[in-house]
């Protein structure tokens, strides 16, 4: 039976049982920043399990992608070495949400994999916890599962969590007996049922959890609202049971991949060759990674975009391993799209872009795996390696030194568990704590440079220094006003520095990107134009320099103020960053849902916007970019601002960053229909207030990462201006009217290439007026004529020579010529030129080179067709020429 067969069979089966057909959640969870990959068919529906949320069912089956490779759940490292363990697989299950209980799971799970699937029940065996007497029960009541049959484990075994807090439970595992028939029937004892089971021979088929509990983060349970149910079966080890293999790699979901490895490779598949396990990783990491990028993972340094560089690296090395120095990868993605794209649409809707992103991963990795391997292989065969106690000479059982492998990592791209595993493979440890203090001070000091480079001029701050003028909370205003009437909350004077706390904030703080306000602050007789916006206390706080008067004195009762925010540059931040949000979702419609932020400023004079991306944007995708943005902004848009839970706005499609840490009510920014994200900065009200967009530049910053920086409304108006300016100055160049200039241009420069395309060929056929015939002859041979030219010859470079000598060779065979160049600033050189058809008989350029050149006190060589020498007496040259023809008739066979 085929896995499509059997995944549609479950899903029917539970279907006609009152289970609604949910469509697998993303690989990327919904809800759930702090998760990095969906790793259970529950992690959709782990609000359900937990009361917080209702769903219009309470039975619900589905086949869930899912990946394990990162976290707590991290199958990576035995990929390929056994005959189960995969980065991305799908897992079948049924869910009941406080509807039915153990029974009717017991029931379900038994009938379908009987009386659906056909199995011999007398191969299946039961597991339960050791505390769970209800489920070992059913077993025997409800579907006549003999005693001997079920096996009482601990928590290892018998009790499953997603996570280290979360919903939990005591679970039921359902086992098929492997063994031959003659094997099979004695009772075994619990140690050897667990020793046949890590020996693959009792294999793992459905795993029933009764979801009874949850797991807060002192580690007690409480009670869930309702018990529910929580199941999971592997959709390719039931394949691997139905088609009669001991590997999943060997069922319909595999073999056509290994196939597709072989045929690029250009070598069978061998199950049991060492090389057998690069195919099979090979074939596993390609449906990860095809999934992976299709759900909106892309390549990176961090996150979930370093786990999918890091399976996309240890493909590429293991391709290395099969002889391959070209992309391999990228064709068994094809044949992943090709084989699942009907269960899994997504694959075929976005094949475009898993292909070129994999060929990209591919190519950045192979220009420097050849140096890494180099220096691995340096570093364990003693060449280059310390050994342990820090001399020459490493052996098997040595460690690799951890700046050694952050060298590995940083400059060859090699990911530390690729490392660890290419040592492990030569007996050799490595120094993890090396490598993680490399990388933190590397870490240190990108930081520092950050700061330095852009980073705020004020620090935070404590209280220490300052002067409490008032109590109070502070409030932060600048959402609705640029201007204020407030007072002071504390102040510090430093030389001519004041600072101030402020009980009501217009000044926004940089944050997010967008940089801080600038303003002013005018009291009783004196004013202060802010300069830097910073943190005191964990309170926002203006500083600037006095213009006006003298520094303000606290006295009893308040400090009054008036706090004004620059609103013309405040205007032109507001532009950019609804701008930014505008062009976020614009790439995404453009270039793919894999385009996410990666970092961005946000200043009154312009934006900047990284994102993740593989290549450098065409001039078809930025103007379709510029297009989308500019009619967002002529649609006028409202842009609404809303304080929500988190969840709620995550639910609603809001785009969370990945490490971000967000407080249980969060500020989304809509612009209906266009986009919604989370954002703590200020926006325009209406997307017309805008204007205009421009992109003004497109740039790589880092691997996979591409930097629009772009202008708006005023800042897009003077862009334009600026470069009508340029256009008038070059029309009045060309002595014609703007419009008509880069028609006048062009004919120019195709009067250029013309002139260029004549002197060409005058140099080639040795016209030109600078050229001065010294001897000529025609020699007879017994291999026919030979047509010998002496020539001076004034050129501007060494090519014009060369482009003369082709010529000359080429317009007839039996053609010598010997030529004194004469280039600029009084430099002489000697060439010598030969047909093809004399190379053969013996007469060679640099042979004759060398005799010619001794006329002049100069040395030379090149190859049979052309020669060249210095010349170091050039009066000598016109004698030389002569000589050239005696030279020749002596070198004639």
């Amino acid at each position: 039976m085929k896995a499509n067969e059997i995944r549609q069979r479950f899903l029917d089966f539970f279907s006609e049982r009152g289970h609604e057909v949910v469509r697998s959640s993303p690989l990327v969870p919904e809800e759930d920043p702090t998760l990095l990959f969906t790793n259970a068919g529950m992690v959709q529906f782990k609000k359900v399990f937990l009361g917080a949320e209702e769903r219009p069912y309470v039975r619900a089956v589905t086949s869930q992608k899912c990946v394990r490779a990162g976290g707590k759940h991290n199958d990576l490292e035995e990929v390929g070495r056994t005959a189960r363990h995969h980065t991305f697989f799908e897992m079948l299950g049924n869910f009941s949400f406080g509807d039915y209980f153990k029974r009717d799971a017991i029931d379900y799970a038994w009938r379908f994999l009987i009386g659906d699937l056909g199995l011999d029940p007398e191969r299946i065996y039961a597991t339960v916890h050791h505390t769970d007497d209800e489920a070992a029960q059913l077993w025997e009541e409800v579907v006549g599962l003999p005693p001997d049959r079920i096996y009482r484990l601990g928590d290892k075994d018998n009790f499953w969590q997603m996570a280290e807090t979360g919903p939990c439970g005591p679970c039921s595992e359902l086992h098929y007996d492997t063994r031959a028939e003659e094997d099979r029937g004695q009772e075994l004892s619990v140690e050897e049922f667990e020793e046949l089971g890590e020996r693959g021979v009792f294999l793992e088929l459905w795993n029933l959890v009764f979801m009874q509990f949850d797991r807060d983060e002192s580690g007690v349970l409480n009670p869930l609202p309702a018990p529910s149910i929580d199941t999971g079966a592997g959709l390719e080890r039931i394949a691997s049971v139905l088609q009669g293999v001991s590997s999943n790699y060997h069922t319909d979901l595999f073999l056509p991949l290994l196939e597709t490895v072989a045929e690029v490779v250009g070598l069978p598949y061998e199950a049991e060759s060492e090389e057998g396990i690069s195919y099979r990783v090979l074939a596993d990491h390609a449906r990860a990674v095809a999934f992976l990028l299709a759900d909106g993972v892309f390549p990176s340094n961090e996150g979930r975009g370093y786990v999918l560089r890091r399976i996309l690296r240890r493909a590429v090395r293991h391709a290395w391993i099969l002889g391959r120095r070209e992309p391999t990868l990228v064709e068994v993605v094809g044949a992943v799209v090709e084989g699942m794209a009907d269960a899994f649409p997504e694959l075929g809707a976005r094949r475009q872009h898993l292909l070129e992103t994999t060929r990209a991963e591919e190519n950045r990795f192979l220009t420097t795996i050849e140096g890494g391997m180099a220096r691995f292989e340096e570093l364990t065969t003693g060449s280059g390696a310390p050994d342990s106690r820090g001399g020459e000479g490493a052996g098997p059982g040595s460690l690799i030194p951890g700046d050694e492998v952050f060298r590995l990592y940083d400059t060859f791209g090699f990911p530390l568990d690729l490392t660890q595993l290419m040592a492990e493979e030569k007996g050799f440890g490595v120094d993890v704590e090396g490598f993680q203090a490399a990388l933190n001070a590397q870490r240190e000091r990108s930081r520092a440079d950050r700061a330095q480079a852009g980073g705020s001029s004020v620090e935070d701050e404590t209280l220490e220094g300052w002067t409490v003028v008032s109590t109070g909370d502070q409030e932060f205003k600048g959402y609705a006003t640029r201007e204020v009437r407030t007072e002071v909350l504390a102040m510090r004077l430093d030389g001519d520095r004041l600072g101030l706390v402020l009980k009501e904030n217009p000044f926004y703080l940089e944050a997010g990107g967008q940089v801080s306000d600038a303003g002013t602050v005018t009291g009783d007789g004196w004013a202060l134009v802010a300069q830097d916006v910073g943190l005191v206390d964990g309170r926002v706080a203006v500083f600037g320099v006095l213009t006006e008067g003298s520094p303000p004195t606290p006295a009893s009762g308040a400090l009054e103020v008036l706090a004004r925010v620059a609103g013309e540059a405040r205007h032109d931040t507001e532009r950019n960053h609804t701008a930014t949000h505008l062009l976020h979702a614009a790439l995404r419609e453009i270039l793919g849902e894999h385009v996410v932020q990666r970092g961005s400023l946000v200043a009154p004079d312009r934006l900047r916007f990284d994102f993740a991306h593989t290549a450098p944007l065409s001039e078809e995708e930025k103007s379709g970019v510029e297009r989308i943005v500019n009619e967002g902004i002529w649609s006028d848009h409202p842009v609404q601002i809303q304080h929500l839970p988190y969840s709620e706005a995550i639910k609603n499609g809001a785009m969370a960053l990945f490490g971000e840490k967000y407080g249980d009510e969060v500020r989304a920014v809509e612009i209906p229909g266009v986009s919604l994200e989370l954002c703590g900065g200020t926006h325009c009200r209406h997307t017309g207030e805008i204007g205009l967009f421009k992109i003004v530049a497109e740039t790589g910053v880092a691997s996979g990462v591409r930097r629009i920086e772009a202008v708006t409304g005023p800042g897009a108006f003077r862009h334009f201006q600026t470069f009508e300016d340029r256009l008038e100055e070059v029309a009045d160049l060309l002595k014609a009217k703007p419009e008509v200039a880069a028609g006048r241009v062009a004919q120019l420069v195709k009067e250029k290439e013309e002139v260029e395309s004549l002197l060409a060929d005058l140099r080639k056929s040795g016209g030109g007026g600078g050229e001065t015939l010294i001897a000529e002859a025609t020699v007879e041979t017994a291999i026919g004529p030979v047509e010998y030219r002496g020539v001076r010859l004034r050129a501007r470079s060494p090519e014009d020579v060369r482009d003369w000598g082709d010529g000359y060779r080429g317009a007839g065979g039996g053609r010598v010529a010997v030529v004194a160049a004469e280039l600029p600033e009084g430099k002489h050189t000697l060439f010598v030129f030969v047909s093809d058809d004399l190379i053969p008989r013996g007469i060679r350029a640099d042979s004759l080179i060398r005799e010619v050149a001794k006329e002049v006190g100069g040395k030379g060589g090149g190859r049979p067709h052309m020669a060249q020498a210095g010349v170091g007496d050039p009066s000598g040259l016109n004698a030389a020429l002569e000589a050239g023809l005696q030279i020749l008739k002596s070198q004639i066979p």
